[in-house]
């Protein structure tokens, strides 16, 4: 990784929340601006992408209770420059609040704003009850007995996480060779940040398309829509601070041009903070 992701000196502002500075204008509308530290091939990461949209909606002065579950679909790639988030309160009840949110942007060679994602969130007031954990953390070495993982793509999202991998990262050679899907990884934000719910909704999608790792072919693909389910409080993410995440990704089925992959956060003290699952085209 770079120095940036090492580096004991924070800069003053984090990347992070340089990216996602929006600007109020009319009730449940507000600007945007692109930023080239999440730059991916051909638009910003889409981590980024789904916590801008609940970005949009926490800071909402109507907004009710925490996130619980984060829909985002991909309609069309967001292309450098100024963008628009409207977020729409569909539904309050007692205890629950359901929104929409779209966020649009007018094409490069100008013209009326056009749908770029679409999303929907599910915000609620969480109340003490029975828990339990049906899904415990693997057994892995620590943070600090991983070796940071070298810099696979020159793309600038990859250097704003501190990635180390445990098992599964991409294959050493492009050679077709099947072999399981599975990958697990510690990872936190670089330079490291206390953990929010944006924060969180962006390293969901962190893993890459687990068809290259399953093939070992990198052919194109992309995510078309992701939901991020938040099993942790505000309380569990500031109990869980800059630490690392622990990720494990997988996938369930590839099939006609479109697979699925699921993943599990835990932080370092074993507590499953988020799960996700995504669908991802795909094409040979």
């Amino acid at each position: 990784m770079t120095d940036m992701q090492t580096s004991s000196t924070p800069p003053a502002v984090h990347p992070l929340d340089e990216a996602l500075v929006l600007e109020s204008g009319a009730p449940g509308h507000y600007t945007g601006q692109t930023t080239q530290a999440y730059w991916n091939m051909v638009g910003p990461y889409g981590g980024l992408t789904a916590a801008t949209a609940l970005a949009a909606v926490l800071r909402h002065p109507d907004v009710l209770g925490e996130p619980v579950a984060l829909t985002v679909n991909f309609a069309a790639a967001v292309i450098e420059g100024p963008f628009t988030v409207v977020a729409t309160p569909a539904r309050t009840n007692r205890s629950t609040q359901h929104w929409t949110v779209s966020v649009l942007q007018s094409p490069a060679e100008g013209g009326d704003p056009q749908v770029t994602t679409t999303a929907t969130v599910l915000m609620a007031e969480r109340r003490e009850t029975w828990s339990g954990a049906d899904t415990p953390m693997p057994q892995v070495p620590p943070p600090a007995e991983c070796a940071l993982a070298p810099a696979i793509f020159p793309v600038q999202w990859l250097q704003r996480y501190e990635m180390r991998p445990v098992r599964g990262m991409l294959p050493g050679e492009w050679d077709g060779s099947e072999r399981d899907s599975l990958t697990q990884l510690w990872m936190r934000d670089a330079p490291a940040r206390a953990l929010d719910f944006p924060a969180l909704a962006a390293l969901a999608d962190v893993f890459f398309p687990r068809i290259w790792r399953r093939r070992a072919l990198r052919v194109p693909a992309g995510t078309v829509s992701m939901t991020v389910y938040f099993h942790a409080g505000s309380e569990l993410l500031a109990r869980t601070g800059s630490g690392h995440l622990l990720g494990q990704a997988r996938a369930q089925e590839f099939r006609n041009g479109f697979f699925d992959q699921t993943a599990q956060l835990w932080n370092e003290a074993g507590a499953l903070l988020a799960t996700t699952h995504q669908i991802v085209y795909y094409k040979e």
